[in-house]
């Protein structure tokens, strides 16, 4: 499920301060100013698409199947000219030697207009391509490779019986399709779900989807001809003697169970997650399927979205340090991530971090203007966002450096920090102003996953350079192909008590550097938190309640339990459960008041729920009991009982 809440900035933050040093909060908005784009009273844009025009115009289609030129788009008075309309849902837009095309549902098209009067006269059908008429049969793209070729993604349908199971119905459900400007289709690879954003980066194909069955979480891969993604419904189709891809279905459900069981009256029973089971992981499933693509870089749910969209690579001279690096929006919790990419051994990897929440929509497609200020489309019909508007066009604007960690780099024996500006040393050279763990998800049928084999890792040592732009952290156990969340919530800026704007990040290590270590020597070993926290390697914890792969490379069941604690009988306050809801990433998708992407709380008090019930469902959600919500939740094992209960009891004290 998604949902959200205003201050998404400081998700999952919790600030530790260390002593001496006030406290100061930075804000998103005096870094970055999202301002809203002026539309004529009446058109309701619900953006499916956006391209920059050669002499600075926007071009803007809509779900509504409209094109729009917006000429003046940076001005305060830029003006709308409808150049086509008629088509049926646009989810991308191009420009190509004079005409736009687009991805309507069933076809890609080009727009011409002929005459010159700003109007499109001729609507072409480049290559059209079968529909079974299922509602989630989006098509997203073109996106035009080096060679002027197009790429089209395509969306799988769901099941009647079994409508949690995404399925390609008709060819090229779940495939990226290679067309050519005279209509000839290759395809390109499969094992997509829900691919909302295709994207050219230095001439490479990249895509993100959305979590959801056999997808962990939200993501941006690095596409390839002939690559296998992870979901197998495309895989119905590579038996055309014009596949790239000669993975079978046979074979998939050779290695790995689809879980397509039925109960005694023959019923389709619902994949729900296991808590206690041998799961599988799509590293582990790389020895089976060598042509299975890995994630560059997760997303982790929850935290840096619930449905990721379109990635752009930020220009040379736009947004100060950031430059070189992507942008990726996402539709459900109407936030920008921004992601730093490196290439360790031959393969792609990097950290994802928060960029700017607080659009007024969901974000769906982002568009580079000539002063190198973003322009955000958005929509949330049908999907559910953060934002309570239902569309949107806005503008971000880049005023002056944040104190950012611009980059984190994997080292031999741990991280290096890269901040945008000097840090203070004695914050930076304190081990208590680090924390570093990291863990995986699961790879199976059931919608999402929770975060599984938790473990907290021991940072042994930092080194903080001559400049002070850079920190290089000893870390113990790192994990290949695992998520490594890095909280630097101590640094602070250099001449200031200034925090971190956002003081997370999330790397992908999928693949550990070779090379020169640092000797324990020359490091700092300074922790001014010892006498609170231990100093020996902490035990792999049980948070998640999963069981790892027996083939797991990095050892054996976690074994630490929390203790119980008793729980109190009056409700608590919303102060005292706050830290558990944003830890949970709950208020990702849910408000206490109103409908986001999941219900309101105070709605959910209203059903009546015992304590134990809420938790089971925390545990294993039953979306068939909220119709009308569009995006399934995933299962939340890793809420403990205690915390379970405490967040039951202060949802069923709204309902007084």
């Amino acid at each position: 499920m998604k949902y959200t809440f205003k201050t998404l900035a400081m998700l999952a933050l919790s600030f530790s301060f260390s002593t001496g040093f006030a406290q100061e909060t930075p804000k998103e908005e005096d870094f970055y100013k999202i301002n809203k784009v002026k539309t004529p009273e009446g058109t309701i844009l619900e953006v499916g698409g956006l391209v920059t025009l050669p002499n600075g115009n926007l071009g803007v289609s809509t779900r509504r199947g409209e094109v729009f030129i917006v000429e003046n788009p940076t001005s305060n008075r830029p003006y709308f000219r409808k150049f086509a309309s008629g088509l049926h849902e646009i989810l991308g837009l191009a420009y190509k030697d004079g005409a736009l095309y687009c991805a309507q549902r069933g076809e890609l098209t080009k727009l011409i207009d002929k005459n010159q009067d700003g109007k499109a006269d001729v609507y072409e059908t480049v290559y059209a391509w079968p529909l079974s008429g299922h509602y989630h049969e989006y098509s997203f793209g073109p996106k035009i490779a080096p060679d002027g070729s197009f790429f089209v993604t395509g969306n799988v349908a769901f099941g009647d019986e079994m409508w949690y199971r995404g399925e390609s119905r008709v060819p090229m459900r779940g495939w990226t399709m290679n067309i050519t400007e005279d209509g000839v289709m290759k395809p390109w690879a499969t094992g997509m779900r829900s691919p909302a954003g295709p994207g050219m980066i230095d001439g490479q194909l990249y895509y993100t989807d959305n979590q959801g069955d056999w997808v962990g979480s939200g993501a941006i891969w690095r596409v390839e001809k002939g690559d296998f993604i992870g979901h197998p419904a495309g895989l119905r189709w590579t038996g055309r003697a014009d596949s790239p891809v000669k993975l079978t279905e046979e074979f998939f459900r050779s290695k790995i169970d689809e879980r397509r069981n039925v109960d005694a009256n023959g019923r389709a029973i619902k994949p729900e997650n296991r808590v206690d089971e041998e799961f599988k992981t799509l590293f582990q499933m790389k020895k089976d399927f060598p042509m299975l693509r890995l994630p560059s870089v997760w997303l982790p749910y929850g935290i840096l979205g619930i449905s990721t969209s379109e990635p752009v690579k930020i220009p040379e001279g736009a947004f100060g340090p950031f430059a070189g690096q992507i942008l990726i929006g996402d539709q459900g919790m109407s936030i920008i991530s921004r992601v730093f990419m490196e290439t360790v051994n031959g393969v792609e990897q990097g950290a994802s971090f928060l960029f700017r929440s607080g659009f007024r929509s969901g974000v769906l497609r982002l568009g580079w203007g000539t002063d190198n200020s973003l322009f955000v489309g958005e929509t949330n019909r049908g999907w559910g966002s953060a934002g309570d508007a239902n569309e949107g066009l806005e503008r971000l604007t880049y005023t002056k450096t944040p104190f950012e960690m611009r980059a984190i780099r994997a080292m031999p024996d741990g991280f290096e920090i890269e901040f945008t500006t000097p840090v203070d040393k004695k914050s930076a050279e304190d081990l208590s102003s680090y924390d570093v763990e990291s863990y995986i998800y699961k790879y199976h049928p059931v919608y999402g996953s929770p975060p599984v084999n938790l473990e907290k890792l021991k940072v042994k040592g930092v080194k903080v350079s001559a400049d002070g732009l850079r920190a290089r952290l000893i870390v113990d156990n790192l994990r290949q192909y695992y998520i490594h969340t890095i909280k630097v919530d101590g640094v602070r800026e250099q001449g200031s008590s200034s925090a971190l704007l956002h003081p997370i990040g999330y790397y992908t290590l999928n693949s550990i550097p070779t090379g020169a270590k640092l000797s324990m020597s020359e490091v700092s070993t300074k922790n001014s938190g010892r006498s609170a926290k231990t100093t020996a390697a902490p035990a792999k914890t049980k948070a998640t309640g999963d069981k790892p792969n027996a083939d797991d490379p990095n050892g054996a069941e976690s074994t630490a339990t929390a203790a119980t604690k008793p729980i109190s009988t009056a409700a608590p306050t919303y102060a005292q459960v706050k830290g558990l809801l944003t830890n949970y990433t709950c208020i990702a998708c849910h408000n206490a008041d109103k409908k986001q992407i999941g219900p309101a709380f105070r709605d959910i008090a209203k059903r009546k729920y015992s304590p134990e019930k809420i938790v089971s469902l925390i545990h294993n959600p039953q979306p068939q009991n909220w119709p009308g919500y569009s995006t399934e939740m995933p299962p939340m094992p890793q809420v403990t009982k205690a915390d379970g209960l405490k967040i039951a009891a202060w949802i069923n004290s709204l309902a007084k």
